[in-house]
Parts: C-alpha cells; structure tokens; sequence
C-alpha cells in the first residue's frame, strides 16, 4: 500500500472536492482515469475510456459492500462532464487539475484502473492496473471470448477465414470514425457539442 495525501484536489459538480471526500464516507473506492483530449469534439475523444466507462452503470452491488466507484478525468470539468452527460453515464465524475496528477498517478498515465482504501483520515493505494488488466470493467469481452468468432480482432489465432477486423490498438473501439458507444446517443438525438472548438 501507498499513502496518497487525503486532501489532494479533484474537481466535481460543486468545485474542489478533496480526494477522501469521493469516498463518500465509504472505507474503499475504485477509481477510472479518464483519458481526455482537452479542447477536441466528443468524436476524438478516447474510443478505449469510453467502451471501458460506458459498461459501468450500476453501482449499488459495489456500495452495498462499503465500495465507492468514481471516475477521474484528465480533462477540465465543465468540458468533460458534457460529455459524461452526452453518454448518459451516471457515475461520480471528477476532472483531475494539474496539480493533483502526480499526487496520483505518480508517473503512470491515465487510462489506469485504481483501488483506495480510506483508514479513518488516511487514504492508501493498493491495487492499480492498466492495458488488460481494466478489461474487468467490460463485461462485452467476456461475452465475445464465448462466442465461435471470438473477439474478431487480428491478434486472435483464429481459422482461415473467420473474422477478424480489428487490431489492439484503438480500432476495435470505433465504428465510422467515432468511439462505437456514441452513435447510439446521436441516433437518440442528444447533443455531443462539449463547448469545444472543431480543432
């Protein structure tokens, strides 16, 4: 375990809120750092953060077991959570400052998943993953690798012949030129303008 100071500040909703607050009085919390490309439209935001955070939905199985879940985004607030509300997702949801990054992430990069454990007024580190590792976030990969064709994407030792259209990189997490999640929300006709310039 690694002690993270408790007061480090996120931003929410309501402004700073200091890290041991997203507990939310609960003694553990799992956190998702959000990649995020500040100023770019909802269609170049992060294909991989986006299929990772748009399985998670409900978080009472966890909250009945003392757990808390939020989201930490590298981006601004304001920019971001336009985007959270363009998807739908209800999960808390934080921008990190600048300031707070290498508090938390201490040299990792974003797109990592992180356990916490608050200890009265001391809050510790003690589980973080990344890559494959936050494949436990989507259960649809789970559900892929028990079909015939699997997951379809080029890394698979599949038969010649059978699909395979994706590689590992990003690809497999777009459809058309956007993260594949998003087109269902366009269709139902919400607004995926986050205040951005088409940069």
């Amino acid at each position: 375990m690694v002690e993270v100071d408790p007061r480090t500040p996120l931003i929410g909703a309501g402004g700073p809120v200091p890290l041991i607050d997203v507990f939310d009085g609960r003694s553990q919390l799992i956190a998702y750092f959000q990649m995020w490309h500040t100023g770019k439209p909802a269609a170049q935001q992060c294909e991989g953060c986006t299929f990772s955070t748009t399985h998670i939905t409900e978080l009472s199985y966890l909250n009945s077991r003392d757990v808390g879940y939020a989201t930490f985004c590298q981006g601004p607030y304001e920019e971001s959570s336009r985007y959270r509300d363009f998807m739908g997702w209800t999960v808390p949801w934080f921008s990190v400052p600048g300031d707070a990054v290498d508090r938390l992430l201490a040299g990792r990069h974003f797109g990592i998943l992180v356990s916490y454990l608050r200890d009265g007024d001391q809050v510790f580190e003690t589980y973080w993953t990344t890559g494959r590792g936050n494949e436990l976030m989507a259960p649809s990969y789970g559900l892929l690798d028990l079909t015939v064709h699997g997951r379809q994407e080029l890394w698979e030792d599949s038969p010649a012949g059978w699909p395979q259209h994706w590689g590992a990189e990003g690809g497999q997490f777009q459809l058309d030129g956007r993260p594949t999640a998003q087109w269902s929300r366009l269709e139902a006709g919400r607004d995926d303008d986050l205040g951005t310039s088409m940069s």
